[in-house]
C-alpha cells in the first residue's frame, strides 16, 4: 500500500467513526456549499465527501511537466500563425482566422489555459487543452477553503499536512500584468463575459465568485453577456459601466453562431479600444488539432530536447481525420484502415467541442456503429486519438440522506497563468455511467505531505 493509499484509507476510516457517522456534518457541508453559491444546476458543485488528495512529488512532477508542454504549445502556436500551412491543419474557420490575425495588443498568446490530466500513481498523460474558458479556478479554491475547515479534514490534519489549491489571485495577477503589457496604467474597469444560457436570469455562481473576487482586491468589476455590450465613441459599455479589460469567457465558435464580426466586442478589440483576456488567438490551442502538430516530430523537430520528451512521454498519439498516410510510431500507416482495424483503442473526437457534435469512443462500440462514427468524423473536422483510461477511485458519495461509496473517474486540471501553473482543480464523474450523470461535479484539491 502507498502513503496515498494509507492516506485515503485513514480519511475514510475517519467518515466511519462515531463522531462522524450521523452525518449531520455532510448536511451542514452541503448547505455552506449553496450558502457560497458553491451550486451548478441547483446542486452542489461537489457530490463528494472526500478531497482528491495529491502527493507533494505526483504535484511537483505534473508542475515541470504541464510548464514544459505549455511552453511546447506556445511555440506551436507561433508556428502555424507565421506558416499558413500549419495554419491550415487547426481546421480553424475564415471568421477564426481574421480574429486571429488582429493583434492584441500584448506578446502573451495564452495568459490563462487548463490541461486536463489522468495522474493514476507515477503515470501522467495531458489529453486536453483548454485556453478559450477555463473554469474552475473560483470554484477549486473557494471548495477547498469550505472543505479545509470541515471536521473530518480538521480530524486528518492531525498527522497529515495539507496545502490547499488556490488560483482567483493569481488570475488576477496575471489579467493586470498583461494590461500591464497592453500599454495601460490606469487602474482596469472589468468585464468578466460570458453567455446566459436560455431563459437563464441570473449570473452563473462561478463568475460572482470571480467579481466578488475582484472587487475585494480593489477592481471594479461586472458580470456581462454579449447581447448587453454596446461600442459608441471609442469606449466598449455594458449600461454606464465603461470597460477597460475584458475576461472572456465566451467560445469563438458559440459566438460566431450568434454574432458577426461587427460585434461591439470584436470592434473594440480590432480597434484596440480593450484588453481582452484570452485574445482571440488563443482560439488556435482550442482546436485538439494541436495535438495534431504536437505529435508531429516533424514539425517539433526545433524544439528544445526537455519539451519534445514531455510530449512523446505524455501526449497521446492524435491525427486531424482524413484520407491520408500518416506516421505512427515511425511507420507510414494508412490512417482510415488503421482507424477501422483498431476500434478499441481509438477515439474520435471533434475539432472544436463548442458545437453539437459528439465524440465516439470505440471501445464502447460495435463494428457497425464504429463504421458510421468514422463516416461522420470524416464529414467534419475530427481527430482521431489513441485511448487514456482515465484513473478510478472510490470516493464516498452523499445522496438522498446517506453515504455509498462510488467509483468516479477523475480528470486533474492544473491551471496556469501566463504559462506557470498555480494550482489544480479535479472533476469527478461516475465511472460506469458514460454521459451525463448527477454524479460528476468538482472534487476538492489538496496536495498531501506526511508529518
Amino acid at each position: 500500500m502507498t502513503l496515498l493509499d494509507e492516506a485515503i484509507a485513514r480519511y475514510h476510516r475517519i467518515l466511519d467513526s462515531e463522531a462522524h457517522k450521523d452525518l449531520i456534518w455532510a448536511e451542514a457541508l452541503h448547505a455552506e456549499m449553496r450558502a457560497r453559491n458553491l451550486t451548478a444546476g441547483g446542486r452542489p458543485i461537489s457530490p463528494v465527501l472526500r478531497p482528491h488528495f495529491i502527493m507533494q512529488r505526483q504535484y511537483t512532477a505534473l508542475v515541470k511537466a504541464a510548464e514544459l508542454l505549455f511552453s511546447a504549445i506556445d511555440r506551436i502556436k507561433q508556428l502555424a500563425l507565421a506558416t499558413p500551412a500549419l495554419l491550415a491543419r487547426l481546421e480553424l474557420l475564415p471568421a477564426e482566422k481574421m480574429l486571429a490575425a488582429v493583434d492584441p495588443g500584448y506578446p502573451f498568446l495564452s495568459v490563462t489555459s487548463r490541461l486536463s490530466t489522468h495522474l493514476d500513481n507515477g503515470n501522467l498523460r495531458f489529453v486536453d487543452y483548454n485556453a478559450d474558458t477555463p473554469t474552475g479556478v473560483a470554484y477549486a479554491e473557494a471548495l477547498s477553503d469550505l472543505f479545509y475547515e470541515c471536521s473530518p479534514v480538521k480530524e486528518f490534519r492531525k498527522r497529515y499536512g495539507l496545502i490547499k489549491s488556490g488560483g482567483t489571485k493569481q488570475l488576477l495577477q496575471a489579467l493586470l500584468k498583461t494590461y500591464k503589457e497592453f500599454g495601460k496604467k490606469q487602474s482596469p474597469r472589468i468585464a468578466i463575459v460570458e453567455f446566459r444560457q436560455p431563459f437563464q436570469s441570473f449570473d452563473s455562481d462561478e463568475l460572482v465568485l470571480l467579481r466578488e473576487s475582484f472587487r475585494k482586491a480593489g477592481y471594479q468589476t461586472e458580470i456581462a453577456s454579449p447581447d448587453q455590450l454596446e461600442y459608441r465613441g471609442g469606449v466598449l459599455r455594458r449600461a454606464d459601466f465603461a470597460i477597460d479589460l475584458v475576461y472572456r469567457r465566451v467560445k469563438v465558435q458559440e459566438f460566431l453562431v450568434r454574432f458577426d464580426l461587427n460585434h461591439p466586442l470584436v470592434r473594440a478589440y480590432r480597434e484596440g479600444a480593450i484588453c481582452m483576456v484570452n485574445s482571440f488567438r488563443s482560439e488556435l490551442a482550442h482546436k485538439k488539432a494541436i495535438f495534431d502538430l504536437l505529435t508531429d516530430e516533424t514539425v517539433t523537430a526545433g524544439f528544445p530536447a526537455a519539451e519534445r520528451k514531455v510530449i512523446r512521454d505524455h501526449i497521446p498519439w492524435t491525427r486531424v481525420v482524413a484520407a491520408a498516410k500518416v506516421t505512427r510510431q515511425g511507420e507510414q500507416v494508412d490512417l482510415i484502415d488503421f482507424i477501422q482495424k483498431n476500434r478499441g483503442k481509438l477515439a474520435l473526437k471533434p475539432n472544436d467541442d463548442s458545437g453539437d457534435q459528439h465524440s465516439f469512443h470505440g471501445w464502447e462500440l460495435d463494428d457497425t456503429a464504429w463504421e458510421r462514427a468514422l463516416k461522420t468524423a470524416l464529414r467534419a473536422p475530427y481527430v482521431v486519438q489513441e485511448r487514456i483510461a482515465p484513473p478510478v477511485a472510490s470516493f464516498p458519495v452523499y445522496q438522498w440522506g446517506e453515504v455509498q461509496m462510488r467509483d468516479l473517474n477523475i480528470d486533474l486540471h492544473p491551471h496556469a497563468f501566463l504559462g506557470k501553473v498555480q494550482g489544480c482543480s479535479s472533476w469527478v464523474s461516475a465511472a460506469d455511467t458514460p454521459g451525463f450523470s448527477t454524479l460528476s461535479g468538482l472534487a476538492p484539491t489538496f496536495i498531501i505531505e506526511t508529518k
